[in-house]
């Protein structure tokens, strides 16, 4: 058999911070979303590592066409500069690989928004995948250009073992007795944290007013990440795909929360309504609830 080399690049100017960026290309949840090349292709991750050494294994699925299957590797990850992955493409339930690639990415800080270039260096082995490859990626990056312009990332660094921030985050005792901006309460209709579970609830404002609210779990990795969607309301239009990351740092704990918008009008409209600074009142309420203010 006889391999097929090519070196294909990628360059694209994105209008969001580099710190947005990095997020959107790294989170499984964003990823997701992006990664699809064609409307009515699907991807579902199977494992998500984003650490050096972690390795990814995902299913792309369209109607009418066999599985896909990718298996990734982090071999360098430098956040906010570059990121290095190997991958290797096969039809799923075959055990030749069709492909294999070296992915650099680069990612350029330029204030308000940021550029990425992607160099894939490709073996195809099975056929030639020069072509599927350059429609591929071209397609999945103009995609995030999209997505990473309706993220908003939230970090804080809380001085306290991952163990104890995860612990009051996953525990349903405990989360309704923080989540939520200054002045807000919560109201618990039923939670059940683990991946396939939901917690419906209300936020309470001063005032009174009741916003309803509604999340789903998928992915659920003890005391390093979270997956879960945002609705408007028990079982209502889905608003946001979300994840939370717990990173340790020298015994500290930075949390990192994401969350893709639906649409470029609900990110506005979000922001609008004050939700980056309501975010980081909750998350310094999480603070002050595990006494690491």
């Amino acid at each position: 058999m006889t391999g097929r080399f090519a070196t294909l690049s990628f360059e694209r100017d994105i209008a969001a911070p580099v710190s947005t960026l990095w997020q959107a290309w790294t989170a499984p949840a964003a990823r997701a979303i992006w990664a699809p090349p064609a409307p009515g292709v699907t991807v579902e991750f199977l494992e998500a590592d984003t650490r050096v050494g972690g390795r990814e294994v995902s299913i792309c699925r369209a109607e009418g066409q066999p599985d896909i299957r990718v298996e990734s590797g982090w071999l360098d990850l430098q956040p906010l500069r570059r990121s290095v992955n190997y991958e290797v493409v096969s039809d799923a339930g075959e055990a030749e690989a069709d492909s294999a690639a070296l992915v650099t990415a680069d990612f350029m800080d330029k204030g308000p928004s940021s550029r990425l270039v992607v160099t894939v260096q490709l073996s195809s082995l099975a056929q030639d995948m020069e072509a599927g490859y350059r429609q591929g990626y071209g397609a999945g990056l103009a995609n995030l250009s999209g997505v990473a312009e309706r993220t908003m990332v939230l970090q804080r660094l809380i001085k306290a073992p991952r163990a104890m921030v995860w612990g009051a985050w996953m525990n349903p005792e405990t989360l309704p007795q923080w989540w939520g901006p200054d002045g807000f309460s919560c109201r618990t209709q039923r939670i059940d944290l683990r991946a396939g579970g939901e917690w419906v609830f209300d936020m309470i404002a001063a005032d009174g007013t009741v916003f309803p609210n509604h999340h789903r779990y998928g992915e659920v990795r003890p005391e390093y990440r979270l997956g879960y969607t945002l609705h408007w309301g028990e079982n209502g239009p889905k608003h946001a795909d979300a994840w939370a990351l717990f990173e340790d740092v020298g015994g500290a704990t930075q949390v990192t929360l994401g969350m893709v918008f639906s649409t470029a009008k609900e990110f506005s409209d979000a922001k609008e309504f004050g939700a980056v600074e309501l975010g980081q009142q909750t998350l310094a309420k999480l603070a002050r609830f595990i006494g690491a203010d």
